[in-house]
């Protein structure tokens, strides 16, 4: 079996998976996209409701200003062969009293390490958010979201960029902190054209 055959075999594995089920209000369903020659990988923390509802990765206004962010279009965005979306939690986890209820813990350990090794491919990983910063960077994160993004030259330094998630609930964090648009986002959109 080619490494190609096992990413295929491991996705239609993963988007069957029912492990959360019970704990799922709005049942399971799986929500990734890759590839064995992605380049780009984007970890994410878990799909919101209307990804539940479409089944396409960022397909919501978090995603618009994602693409906006990164310099691509949705064409772009959507090809897996190029382009590797792998959230922390596959499934919507539901909403709580402050929006989406974190990914359901079970998920990255059961799927990320045999998922990871499989995109050989990768040249640069998007850590978008706190839960996927936890996941990728580990003990490396800061303490805080802004600590984590203020070292983001000594991340890319090892092929990893954090980013804020493009949630309109974080329109306080951006405009508290004007330099990710000015320093970051140019050297994001220019390493994305670079990778892809």
């Amino acid at each position: 079996m080619t490494e190609s055959d096992a990413l295929h075999a491991l996705l239609v594995d993963i988007r069957a998976c029912h492990l959360c089920a019970a704990q799922l209000k709005d049942g399971p369903r799986p929500v990734l996209q890759a590839s064995a020659s992605s380049r780009l990988l984007i970890v994410s923390q878990a799909p919101g409701r209307k990804v539940h509802a479409t089944g396409i990765p960022f397909n919501d206004v978090s995603g618009d200003r994602l693409r906006d962010w990164l310099g691509v279009d949705r064409d772009l965005f959507y090809d897996a062969q190029r382009i590797a979306i792998v959230p922390m939690g596959f499934c919507f986890p539901g909403s709580g009293r402050n929006g989406d209820l974190p990914p359901r813990p079970e998920c990255a350990p059961t799927w990320h390490p045999r998922l990871m090794p499989l995109l050989k491919c990768v040249q640069l990983t998007l850590a978008i958010g706190q839960y996927a910063q936890a996941g990728v960077l580990s003990e490396q994160r800061g303490a805080t979201l802004t600590d984590t993004m203020l070292a983001w030259r000594e991340h890319l330094a090892r092929g990893i960029l954090p980013l804020p998630h493009p949630s309109p609930r974080n329109r306080a964090w951006l405009k508290r902190n004007p330099w990710f648009e000015v320093e970051l986002l140019p050297v994001l959109r220019s390493e994305v054209a670079r990778v892809l």
